[in-house]
């Protein structure tokens, strides 16, 4: 039973069982673990995209530190 001046769907797993549902609904229990190993898939080629780009802004910034680091006295 729900708290008072709270709904039903307040919680993030009331929406993911209704998820789970329309996803059976729409495509089927034999289509879920395709569709599963796709989102797995593309959720990780976003995170090595990302640590990519991570470690471009940081060699970019070590880089330009470097740049403006004075070499010291000449000799």
């Amino acid at each position: 039973m729900p708290v008072r001046g709270q709904t039903v769907y307040d919680s993030i797993d009331d929406w993911l069982i209704i998820a789970v549902v329309a996803g059976i609904l729409f495509y089927g229990s034999s289509k879920i673990p395709q569709l599963a190993h796709s989102l797995g898939r593309s959720v990780g080629e976003f995170k090595k995209g990302r640590l990519e780009v991570e470690k471009e802004i940081k060699a970019d910034q070590a880089a330009s530190a470097n740049a403006t680091t004075p070499a010291g006295p000449a000799h």
